[in-house]
């Protein structure tokens, strides 16, 4: 008997998820509108964060699985918008650099006036091996500065990705803090410093 109603169940189902997937996608005007009604009594200049730019709608509209030539355009358009530091200087300080990782304050309705924001990097990455609490959205990056032997390009090309990973990888999951005003330039540098300063615990091994 158990067998038979959980078979009558599975017939239920199968038809309901055929349906389902026949469901056409809803119109971008109807989801802009649904967008823009679910927020209301915005703070001063939030308004502007619903209005997403071409980079992040082309990734909306193909779920992060952008065509060959979109891809390109988003790496080159995205390019475009990574800012070096003017003094040429790519390192800061890896202590100041582990507390922007851990920090993951910032950006959210309920933080007072002035509150720095974080970059959250633990959320999805290893960073220090000692760390117990680490996301793994992200590849692991301990050692991340001794493996490339503590390059200046490559430290270059981490400073890029961090500022706007859009111009590395397109439809990344990673935020454009560089690009979007989330991390001041300094806070990229001692970022980048965490990951390459000989010092920082990044590139200790854990014993």
């Amino acid at each position: 008997m158990k067998i038979i109603r959980m078979a009558a169940a599975a017939a239920l189902i199968v038809p309901s998820l055929a349906l389902a997937q026949q469901i056409p996608p809803a119109p971008q005007a109807m989801v802009d509108k649904v967008v823009r009604e679910s927020f209301t009594k915005l703070p001063e200049g939030w308004a502007a964060r619903l209005v997403q730019d071409e980079t992040m709608m082309v990734c909306s509209q193909t779920r992060n699985q952008p065509s060959a030539a979109q891809a390109d355009a988003i790496l080159a358009r995205e390019t475009k918008t990574v800012v070096f530091p003017a003094d040429g200087k790519l390192l800061g300080d890896w202590k100041a650099g582990a507390k922007v990782a851990q920090n993951g304050r910032g950006g959210q309705f309920s933080d007072p006036p002035g509150t720095v924001s974080g970059g959250n990097c633990y959320a999805c990455h290893q960073m220090d091996p000692k760390e117990v609490s680490y996301g793994t959205l992200g590849p692991s990056l301990t050692n991340y500065g001794a493996d490339r032997k503590y390059s200046p390009e490559d430290a270059k090309t981490a400073y890029a990705r961090i500022f706007n990973p859009q111009a590395a990888f397109a439809c990344s999951s990673m935020p454009r803090f560089g690009h979007n005003g989330v991390l001041s330039e300094q806070q990229i540098k001692d970022v980048v410093a965490y990951l390459f300063d000989p010092e920082s615990p990044v590139n200790k091994p854990a014993k």
